[in-house]
């Protein structure tokens, strides 16, 4: 159940990226600073436009509206069609299981955490391999995902463990 969680809040904080980075990258229209909105002075008081309207305690709210989208791309990778599915090798030996995702801080994908070796979680170890590593096919209407490694590989690679208190990756096996 934690999982589905983090992987809902993975996917959120994805979507957020991708449409904050499209505010970013808006044109302001020539507007100068001085009418983006209110500052806070040396006295913590809010000051400049808008300053009469903005709750204090809410430091860091934009105020701006989120864009609803009218479609979603054909050709999307959903996160439901790779996480705990099973990666081969090219020779369709089953390597693991993709057990998280790893995002940046702009949103991107950056690591797909595989859990490797083991029988019926004993002995598993975790490794991070690049996403852009991780190919991903249709076959007969399901998600084929691989990679470009062998098992001994993957088992040799520098393991990685779920921190609980930090919530997040960190160097070590389980």
């Amino acid at each position: 159940m934690l999982k589905s969680y983090l992987l809902a809040g993975a996917l959120v904080v994805t979507m957020s990226g991708a449409v904050l980075a499209q505010q970013m990258n808006r044109p302001t229209g020539g507007m100068d600073r001085s009418t983006t909105g209110p500052e806070r002075s040396t006295d913590g008081t809010l000051r400049g436009p808008g300053a009469g309207s903005m709750d204090q305690s809410t430091t860091g709210v934009t105020g701006t509206k989120p864009q609803f989208l009218t479609t979603l791309p054909q050709n999307a990778l959903l996160v439901s069609n790779i996480h705990n599915q099973n990666v081969y090798d090219p020779q369709e030996n089953k390597l693991g299981e993709v057990k998280d995702l790893v995002l940046d801080r702009g949103g991107k994908v950056s690591a797909a955490i595989i859990s490797v070796g083991g029988f019926l979680g004993m002995g598993e170890k975790d490794v991070a391999v690049a996403f852009s590593d991780l190919q991903a096919t249709e076959r007969n209407n399901k998600w084929w995902l691989t990679v470009n490694a062998t098992k001994d590989e993957l088992k040799n690679a520098t393991g990685f463990r779920f921190d609980k208190n930090k919530g997040l990756w960190t160097l070590g096996s389980k």
